[in-house]
């Protein structure tokens, strides 16, 4: 499904405010799967989300991360990562059993969510905020630190940007997305929209049209866990080689707006373009097997 900017002009003065992967990579992902989902699919959602628009996805992407601080919506705050008890750059990996807590995590709220989405018995809203979770935490699971533990995700690295001291998570979630497309500093549904274009050419006919036939390798809605984990496990060997290539000690303090930037731009790029070809792809199978579903049994 493909966009008009006029109407996303016109639209993104009637989308909700984003919270500040940021603001600016959960959109992109979004409206990149928009691009790529059947036309039965869009259709399917923008029924169940309410909206009729072009924005039907990336209007709800950053929802879960606008709800997850409040009274109600606490109960989700670790449905956004899973805490990889790795030991980078030496070791990285995920293990379920191990990493996901008791309460949850990314993985199993993936599977959580995706089947309250297929269930017909739950209620129309209750569906609609599940999908909402769904955009959402495939997103997440595509960042690298939303796979880590170290540092809470990195969240407990201090360190320089642009001279300005920041959390290292911080960095990777929004300062080097930002500093790709020359700097955010108004609501970021345009510059969401015109990246996601960028990305939509680059797999289609760009750089990743080869690459990109083998991002649903392993894609099972029979097993979302098996398929969360390969992409958290993906995301968590990022770690090892982009995010902390020399350790969680070295990096304290380190200025990673020049050399590191560079090295981590094209991952960031590319994680954002799985996620949203892969967000469209999940949201493609959950269509198709509820129209399988709801197909009449014929009479014997």
């Amino acid at each position: 499904m493909r966009f008009n900017r006029d109407v996303v002009a016109l639209g993104t003065m009637l989308l909700p405010g984003a919270v500040a992967w940021g603001s600016l990579g959960h959109i992109t992902v979004a409206y990149l799967a928009s691009n790529f989902v059947q036309e039965n699919t869009a259709a399917y959602f923008q029924d169940l989300l309410r909206n009729d628009t072009e924005h039907y996805l990336a209007g709800v992407a950053t929802w879960a991360d606008s709800i997850r601080y409040t009274k109600w919506g606490r109960f989700t705050k670790n449905f956004h990562f899973i805490d990889a008890k790795d030991t980078p750059p030496t070791y990285c990996g995920v293990d379920f059993e191990r990493d996901c807590k008791a309460d949850g995590c990314v993985v199993s709220s993936i599977q959580n969510y995706t089947s309250q989405v297929l269930d017909p018995t739950i209620l129309p809203w209750l569906r609609s905020q599940a999908a909402k979770f769904v955009i959402h935490f495939v997103g997440d699971i595509h960042q690298p630190l939303h796979a880590e533990n170290v540092a809470f995700g990195g969240n407990g690295i201090h360190v320089l940007w642009d001279s300005t001291e920041l959390n290292l998570h911080h960095v990777w979630d929004s300062s080097i997305a930002e500093k790709m497309l020359g700097g955010i500093h108004r609501k970021p549904y345009p510059a969401a929209f015109e990246w996601a274009s960028n990305l939509t050419e680059e797999i289609r006919s760009g750089k990743y049209a080869v690459a990109s036939k083998a991002w649903t390798a392993g894609m099972d809605l029979d097993d979302p866990i098996a398929t969360s984990m390969l992409w958290a496990n993906e995301s968590n060997a990022i770690v090892c080689t982009h995010v902390l290539p020399e350790g969680p000690t070295a990096i304290v303090g380190q200025e990673l707006a020049g050399d590191y930037y560079e090295k981590a731009a094209p991952v960031i790029e590319l994680q954002v373009a799985k996620a949203g070809y892969r967000l469209a792809a999940w949201l493609d199978l959950i269509v198709e097997r509820a129209a399988r579903t709801a197909q009449p049994v014929d009479e014997l």
